[in-house]
């Protein structure tokens, strides 16, 4: 359901209702998503809740969204960097790690590399500055386009593909310097 769908079904569905689907549709997303940003996923988990409580108080603005998706990742960006810059972050110590998100390969063997590469590639993902790892993971991971991304990140979609470009470059140099075990 996009948020046009949303807008013409308003009167049939309720707030929770309403609540209920993004929660459903989002929540893994936004949660994997802020977590690249903050790299606890308690604070991620927290964080994704505040996003929909702003969205349950906003029920009524519903048909002023144009993107439902694009403003739900803006909001969920937006309060991941405002917990980075609070005096939290330089507390924070890596200790969980997002779990991987793939479909059940067919054995046990291949499960657990393909879960070992995932963690490898991510781990160096996440280790990119943010500028470089937020537009990765919108691109790769949430499969958003360049316009989407420039719009959440309110840059110039020249900006994004050449964060794109050496974000890649970087990657592709860890690989090569066998910082990569996948």
């Amino acid at each position: 359901m996009d948020s046009t769908h949303l807008s013409s079904a308003k009167q049939n569905i309720t707030q929770v209702e309403w609540l209920e689907y993004l929660m459903d549709t989002y929540g893994d997303a936004l949660t994997k998503l802020s977590y690249s940003y903050i790299k606890d996923i308690g604070k991620a988990q927290e964080i994704v809740q505040d996003v929909f409580l702003l969205c349950y108080e906003r029920f009524e603005e519903l048909q002023q969204i144009t993107s439902l998706k694009a403003w739900l990742y803006k909001v969920t960006i937006n309060r991941s960097k405002d917990k980075l810059r609070s005096g939290w972050m330089k507390r924070v110590i890596l200790n969980n790690f997002i779990p991987a998100y793939t479909k059940a390969p067919n054995s046990t063997e291949q499960a657990f590399i393909r879960q070992e590469e995932h963690h490898d590639l991510l781990m160096l993902v996440l280790n990119l500055p943010i500028k470089y790892r937020e537009t990765l993971l919108l691109f790769y991971y949430e499969d958003l386009s360049i316009a989407e991304i420039a719009f959440m990140l309110q840059l110039n979609e020249n900006t994004v593909k050449t964060r794109l470009k050496r974000a890649r470059e970087l990657l592709k140099q860890l690989v090569k310097d066998g910082d990569f075990s996948g």
